[in-house]
């Protein structure tokens, strides 16, 4: 009788530690594949009248992922969002796997129903055939913005969007990083109007002191993946550029009179796993505060 209860015993156990592990599948799955959607409502005095409610759909880090056939999970939120503009903040490809197809069709899909605005990050840069893929995206119809400006406009009123290449080109320049970046926005901002509202698209977090001396009215980036794995109370845990325990990783922060939007990024790079930091589709409403 004892050996029966022995064997009975083992084979529960054994169960349990199975449903244990499909949980944790399950989870992590869940976490690495379920998307959300962050809304933000943004407020500034010097938005044009005709800009008020204006809605911008932030993305950030794909790094060659796929959600569903044919990007279908990811362009239905964004359709249903139904924004004015679509901002890209780099990280589209992979390096490691250089996979295009991914990325390419979501940028051909949302081109047929957004403007899509698009800018580097360091895979990118560091993928080996950055100018095919560049050549590639703006074939799709995406507006690749590369150390450069331009004007959006809405009836009689416009907003600038100033994108700049990520600092990984300039590793071996004689630039330090920081003050290549501020060489490229002060480049780019050259033929514009100083009073315009500015927006600016950047890869990298960690340089808001930059991007704020430039007086950007609104950053969007990337590159941080919402610090990978996030705690309640802390946050993220790590993120490139920023090391343990980053201050930029997720959602709006102020600084000075620059608000920058932080997207948690979609996909995985070196990090396969993500834990309680869904891949994010961030939503900006902007508003004019009077």
């Amino acid at each position: 009788m004892k050996a029966k209860v022995t064997k009975i015993s083992f084979y529960k156990k054994l169960l349990n530690i199975f449903i244990f592990l499909g949980v944790i599948l399950l989870f992590c799955y869940f976490q690495n594949n379920s998307i959300v959607i962050n809304r933000i409502t943004l407020e500034f005095k010097n938005l044009p009248d005709e800009f008020n409610g204006y809605k911008i759909i932030h993305i950030s880090d794909l790094h060659s992922k796929y959600f569903g056939k044919k990007q279908e999970r990811i362009l239905k939120k964004i359709y249903k969002e139904n924004p004015d503009i679509v901002v890209v903040t780099g990280d589209l490809i992979d390096s490691r796997v250089k996979k295009e197809e991914p990325c390419i069709i979501l940028m051909e899909e949302l081109t047929k129903k957004f403007p899509v605005y698009f800018v580097t990050g360091n895979h990118e840069i560091g993928c080996g055939k950055t100018s095919e893929f560049i050549e590639k995206l703006k074939k799709a119809g995406v507006r690749v913005l590369r150390n450069e400006a331009e004007y959006v406009y809405k009836g009689k009123n416009s907003i600038s969007i100033i994108g700049i290449d990520d600092s990984l080109v300039n590793y071996l320049s004689y630039f330090r990083e920081s003050e290549k970046i501020d060489y490229e926005i002060k480049k780019s901002l050259d033929k514009l109007d100083k009073n315009s509202f500015k927006i600016l698209l950047s890869h990298r977090p960690e340089k808001i002191g930059v991007y704020a001396d430039n007086n950007m009215d609104l950053i969007f980036s990337g590159h941080a993946h919402g610090g990978q794995f996030r705690l309640p109370f802390i946050g993220g845990i790590f993120a490139p550029g920023q090391g343990f325990f980053p201050k930029y990783t997720s959602g709006a922060v102020k600084i000075r009179n620059s608000t920058m939007v932080i997207s948690r990024g979609l996909g995985n790079s070196l990090m396969p796993l993500r834990i309680f930091n869904r891949p994010e589709i961030v939503t900006v409403t902007l508003m004019k505060l009077n």
